[in-house]
């Protein structure tokens, strides 16, 4: 008699589930959840890791903007910047771009610190309408004409970010709540070296 209610609660579960991702709801819920755990402090960028350390950003390639306006890599050379690889199918990528929105608030008025949100949906239209509804300001490209070898990943979102000498100085696959006080003063430092 138990195995019958067993298999009827699993069952609803698994009916649960699959309403959530035939709907395309999953993917909200699942980053919005994970953004509550990010908003903790839980995990946060490891801004020690000398993984990537010293290696050297290529400037080659080219973005869509949001307008249409093709944006170069080579324009951000001498400048501090904070590159992340997205996706709007992507639950992680979502659930750190709340927190990577109010960190870009922080330093949209330095000059000499840029943002560039890399959008990878094969259709840029849900990025633009995702960004939209949800009012971010950030800059966000369209990785239209491909990724160059410094941008390449097993995984997104990714983030990295570069020093104004073209290095790269941060790589991080996975989500992570970027809006810190040890992240913005290393972003501050990365300015300064």
């Amino acid at each position: 008699m138990n195995w019958k209610k067993e298999i009827k609660s699993w069952g609803i579960v698994l009916a649960v589930f699959a309403t959530l991702y035939l709907t395309g709801l999953i993917t909200p819920l699942m980053g919005g959840l994970q953004s509550m755990v990010l908003a903790t402090g839980l995990i946060r960028p490891d801004t020690t890791s000398t993984q990537t350390a010293a290696a050297s950003f290529d400037y080659s390639g080219k973005f869509t903007d949001l307008q249409g306006n093709e944006v170069n890599l080579s324009d951000f050379r001498d400048k501090v910047v904070f590159i992340n690889l997205w996706a709007t199918w992507c639950p992680p990528c979502r659930a750190e771009m709340p927190h990577i929105s109010e960190l870009y608030k922080k330093f949209k008025d330095d000059e000499n610190t840029e943002f560039l949100m890399v959008a990878l949906d094969e259709d840029f239209a849900k990025s633009k309408k995702y960004i939209a509804g949800k009012k971010f300001t950030f800059p966000v490209v369209h990785a239209t004409y491909g990724l160059n070898s410094s941008l390449q990943s097993q995984s997104i979102p990714t983030t990295l970010v570069v020093s104004p000498d073209g290095k790269i100085i941060f790589y991080h696959e996975g989500m992570s709540n970027f809006n810190t006080e040890e992240f913005q003063n290393f972003l501050i430092g990365a300015g300064r070296r």
